[in-house]
């Protein structure tokens, strides 16, 4: 298990950052908050990349209780009030049903990068992070989501199963020349 800081070091997007912050914030001395320890004053600009998973009923009758504005882009469609197994389906659909498994069962966070997160979106790379939620401190009962799509130029970054790889850098004629000329 990763400390807090070092779950921290691992998120890529400064919205990730603020949004893990303002999620231990919130939880003050307790393992996670509760969604009414959320105010949405408090991260206003990530609202439109936040969503949030009503996991209450089991991950069988799971379903996006809210969705902000940038998920419509990322998903196709709009998710609010949608089941995940009906927004995860296809080949992304058991990569996704970990993923959230494994929150609801740690009750710890969970971040990652995947291309394609749904079917039909293969063009879309998508930096994600997932938080628990407990309004009575024990089991979790909701999934705090921010969802961000990065670049999805193929020639720059390429994704495999859950990882991120950036082709190995050439050094610049401009840098080598600097090299040789400070030795």
């Amino acid at each position: 298990m990763l400390s807090r800081r070092a779950f921290r070091a691992q998120l890529v997007t400064q919205g990730q950052r603020e949004l893990y912050d303002y999620w231990l914030s919130c939880a003050g001395t307790r393992r996670m908050p509760a969604r009414s320890d959320l105010d949405p004053v408090g991260v206003p600009k990530l609202l439109p990349s936040i969503g949030l998973i009503d996991v209450g009923g089991g991950l069988a009758e799971a379903w996006f209780r809210l969705a902000g504005t940038r998920l419509h882009d990322i998903y196709g469609e709009e998710i609010t009030g949608k089941r995940l197994d009906r927004v995860f389906s296809g080949a992304s659909a058991d990569y996704w049903a970990r993923v959230h498994q494994g929150v609801v069962e740690s009750g710890l966070p969970r971040q990652g990068v995947v291309r394609g997160p749904v079917e039909g979106r293969d063009h879309v790379v998508l930096f994600w992070l997932r938080l628990p939620l407990s309004e009575g401190g024990g089991r979790v009962d909701r999934i705090l989501t921010h969802d961000v799509a990065g670049p999805a130029d193929s020639a720059r970054v390429s994704v495999g199963p859950g990882l991120l790889c950036y082709p190995p850098l050439q050094p610049s004629l401009r840098a080598q020349q600097r090299r040789a000329q400070y030795g």
